[in-house]
């Protein structure tokens, strides 16, 4: 039966089936084709649509402002201080307002809640570019990085996510590769393991497609034999600094380095959702070093500039996969 998403929100992971998750991947390789051949593709032209900025971000912004303007749509971005959102105006009246001006909304943010409203009142289709719970048009752009690197197919591969496996990286990312027949595995200290009921919720999903879903403190029974090695930053936007010294302390020994690597498979791939701590050249990289003589954090600078790293193709698939997501849910 043929993929039909017109008029669906983008929320999370777990509303789509494998089916629809693997369309995506391949539009957004098609659109990918486009734009590298400099093919135009205005597919969405006289469409208008806005991005909601709680949160600050580069990728993001960028992929959705480019795959916009790409497809022939009109594009309004709107950061914390540009509108009334949640101030004057609540989010339930700002949704059924911007629902009647513009075709689709992106929201980026903190709530999962809050982007689950917007979808309810809007009336047209809204895209989660990122809330604490979940980060779902990333795991598109991950997914077609990763078949881009084993072009087999993504069913059987093995991805190890490395550090606070109950953020919205862990999370997305156990739920994706439960739904494609991957091999997840969460490793990290205890404490920020992923909730449980989520963890069951991706077992049972796991089961059908022929995946696994594991949690593990062990860094060398998680990595070994590895197809990919993932990881994130130690403290999230929006999180408080004060972190820092607690998430240093926890996740110190789930740093990914030559030795992590070693344990993987030959043909292992390292991915990372950027920005990351991998040298000095970062306001809050130079502070951390200041306060806790780190020179890199979650990942090493040799790892994140070998051959084995992917991290900016992964980046430049923001756009394509953003593209596909916008495409497929407005036309």
């Amino acid at each position: 039966m043929p993929v039909n998403l017109s008029g669906r929100s983008f929320l999370k992971i777990l509303d789509f089936t494998p089916d629809e998750i693997r369309y995506l991947i391949k539009l957004s390789r098609d659109f990918k084709d486009l734009k590298r051949t400099g093919t135009p593709h205005r597919y969405l032209e006289g469409k208008n649509i806005v991005l909601l900025f709680e949160k600050t971000s580069t990728r993001t912004r960028c992929s959705f402002e480019v795959a916009g303007y790409d497809l022939g749509m009109g594009v309004t971005y709107l950061d914390p201080g540009s509108s009334q959102m949640g101030k004057k105006e609540s989010i339930e009246d700002t949704g059924r307002v911007l629902g009647r001006f513009y075709d689709g909304i992106e929201y980026r943010g903190f709530s999962q809640e809050l982007v689950e409203e917007l979808a309810a009142v809007s009336g047209v289709p809204v895209w989660n570019g990122l809330t604490d719970a979940f980060h779902p048009t990333q795991m598109i752009a991950d997914m077609m990085t990763i078949e881009e690197n084993f072009p087999m197919g993504l069913k059987g591969l093995k991805l190890v996510f490395m550090g606070d496996a109950r953020n919205n990286m862990g999370n997305s990312l156990m739920a994706t590769c439960a739904k494609l027949g991957m091999h997840f595995v969460g490793c990290g200290p205890k404490d920020l393991w992923p909730e449980e009921s989520l963890v069951k919720q991706c077992e049972a999903i796991a089961q059908e497609t022929g995946g696994s879903v594991t949690v593990t403190d062990d860094v060398k029974e998680a990595c070994t034999g590895a197809n990919v090695i993932y990881t994130d930053i130690w403290v999230s936007m929006g999180e408080p600094a004060e972190l820092w010294e607690q998430r240093i302390k926890l996740l110190s020994p789930y740093q990914v380095n030559k030795e992590v690597m070693s344990y993987a498979d030959a043909n292992a791939i390292f991915m990372h959702c950027l920005p990351s701590f991998h040298d000095l050249n970062t306001t809050i990289g130079q502070d951390v070093h200041d306060k806790f003589g780190l020179t890199e954090m979650e990942v090493t600078d040799e790892v994140f500039e070998s051959e084995q790293s992917k991290v900016f193709d992964e980046a430049e698939n923001r756009m394509h996969s953003i593209k596909a997501i916008m495409y497929a849910t407005l036309r």
